[in-house]
């Protein structure tokens, strides 16, 4: 049996990587990058707990388990956005 079309891809966002400076997070195809020291507030928080990632549209990231929300400007463009949370 095969496929004649794959479905359409529901993924719209994931963390696809963790290491000592920060955070990797694709969404909806394009890859951020959440330094550590911008968001400090991961530094700490177990790797399961940074996993259990939502999207809301246009451009929100939300961790409910840490009540943590970021908006994907606050990522491109941190020098708009100086202070920084802890």
């Amino acid at each position: 049996m095969s496929l004649s079309s794959c479905g359409a891809n529901i993924l719209e966002c994931e963390v696809t990587d963790i290491n000592k400076n920060g955070i990797w997070v694709f969404v909806k195809g394009s890859e951020y990058f959440i330094s550590f020291k911008n968001f400090p507030m991961f530094k700490n928080i177990p790797v399961g707990k940074i996993f259990n990632i939502t999207f809301y549209s246009p451009n929100h990231l939300h961790w409910k388990e840490l009540d943590i929300d970021i908006e994907l400007d606050s990522i491109e463009h941190p020098e708009k956005y100086p202070l920084i949370f802890e």
